[in-house]
């Protein structure tokens, strides 16, 4: 019985696992160091907040894996031989493979800053760092402030964790606006806006120099390139993470930031693939970025690689970007491509609209030339997937996006509707007397 072995339990080692098991008997196990589990990473910030128990994010009762005679090792490998195909665990347990998956995701960044392997100093990845989180921060009488470096996602949610608890945050951004290495400046202005009407004390253009200790060699200040020194007692450190594939460096895999993957998700060693947050494209798949760390890449990386190891070899196509996220209670998502004015295209040019009161905003990207849609993203406004996705199949034009908004809004019924709003300013803006459309459910849900 042909054996494959996963190392690391996170959405793409699990997604694998589970459609080998569908489409064959082959004897499958997954190493993991994390936990015994597989859980739900994006719903660990619930936890914390005491929406959910940690048992509520686990997607599969712990009898599932043993029913569907998947093992369980909980352990650390600590080094793959690629020429015996072995794997060492923690140092004393030697495993074979027949077929090996490296799905180990990512590890949170570090800069070198003095003072960042203080005890108070941390950042949010695993189930170890919430679990960390309760000992540095479990209330205000302990942790008086916290300082956040680093201007992404896990940033606003680790800010969100803290503030449900009371404790002042200060978010330090070396950027001139919140994320603007991805959002358009009037959607990053307004995220600004409300970091700041959140009681969040935002340092924009602001850097960390320096983590100071207390006598106990635990954190109590941080010094910043304004000359600013903050008291605090937790200090999160979110400027992004890193492919966790440090203990594959004597392998003989080639490895770059990530692990070099073709569009097979194949490495430079026979018989052994990677998925997720830790394989690198060689090659570029579009406007795509070689390393995704975005959960639904990681399950489409998952099934496509389920299916190479089954004998119907596959390539990855993950097709167009999306992506959604949480900006505190503003919900955010994106379709195609709309770049930051720091990497926008010479080709690109952007209808933005914002309204007046509340946070709600869009941005659409075209062609200049052409008028072509490119992509969208939208703020509070909550929109079909499969619509923008035939949209950016079909290339329509700004014009007929802007048309046809109404058939796109997933906004349940009584929810205030803005495409009016959206169409006369882009009329406005273009001379034009385009009116929306009324919502048709006929061409919401046509095949593409």
């Amino acid at each position: 019985m042909e054996n494959i072995v996963i190392i690391g339990n996170g959405i793409s080692g699990v997604t694998t696992a589970r459609h080998i098991r569908k489409m064959s008997d082959k004897r499958i196990i997954i190493i993991s160091a994390e936990t015994d589990h597989f859980f739900s990473r994006t719903a660990l910030m619930y936890v914390y907040m005491g929406h959910m128990e940690f048992e509520h994010i686990k997607p599969y009762e712990d009898w599932f894996w043993a029913k569907n005679r998947i093992e369980l090792v909980r352990g650390y490998v600590t080094e793959v031989n690629t020429q015996k195909k072995e794997l060492l665990i923690d140092n004393t347990r030697v495993m074979g493979y027949d077929k090996l998956i490296v799905a180990t995701g990512s590890k949170p960044s570090k800069f070198g800053w003095p003072g960042q392997d203080l005890h108070g100093v941390q950042g949010l990845y695993s189930k170890q760092d919430l679990d960390l989180l309760e000992v540095n921060a479990p209330n205000r009488e302990s942790c008086n402030r916290a300082v956040l470096v680093g201007g992404g996602l896990i940033g606003i949610e680790l800010a969100e964790m803290l503030r449900s608890r009371d404790i002042p945050v200060t978010f330090l951004v070396r950027e001139q606006n919140f994320w603007d290495g991805v959002l358009p400046e009037g959607e990053a202005k307004m995220i600004n806006e409300h970091i700041l009407e959140h009681h969040i004390d935002l340092r924009l253009a602001t850097n960390l120099t320096e983590i100071l200790p207390d006598e106990n060699g635990r954190v109590r200040a941080i010094t910043t390139d304004k000359g600013e020194t903050i008291d605090c007692q937790l200090v999160g450190l979110t400027p992004g993470v890193s492919p966790n594939v440090s203990f594959l460096k004597d392998s003989g895999i080639e490895l770059g930031r990530g692990v070099k993957v073709n569009r097979f998700l194949e490495t430079s060693v026979p018989d052994v693939y990677a998925i997720g947050d830790c394989a690198e494209q060689r090659e570029p798949i579009g406007q795509r970025r070689p390393i995704e760390a975005v959960w639904y890449t990681g399950r489409m990386m998952g099934e496509t690689v389920a299916q190479t190891i089954c004998g119907k070899r596959r390539e990855y196509k993950p097709g167009h970007w999306f992506n959604s996220a949480k900006f505190l209670d503003i919900e955010y998502q994106t379709y195609g491509w709309v770049f930051s004015e720091r990497v926008k295209k010479e080709y690109e040019e952007h209808f933005h609209w914002r309204h007046d009161i509340d946070k709600v905003c869009l941005t659409i990207a075209y062609e200049k030339e052409t008028k072509k849609f490119l992509g969208i993203n939208t703020f509070g406004i909550r929109m079909r997937h499969e619509v923008f996705d035939r949209w950016l199949k079909e290339r329509r034009d700004l014009e007929f996006v802007i048309e046809h908004l109404i058939d796109a809004n997933f906004d349940p019924e009584f929810y205030h509707h803005f495409e009016k709003d959206i169409a006369a300013a882009y009329n406005n803006k273009f001379g034009k007397t385009i009116k929306t459309r009324k919502k048709s459910l006929k061409r919401i849900f046509r095949s593409a």
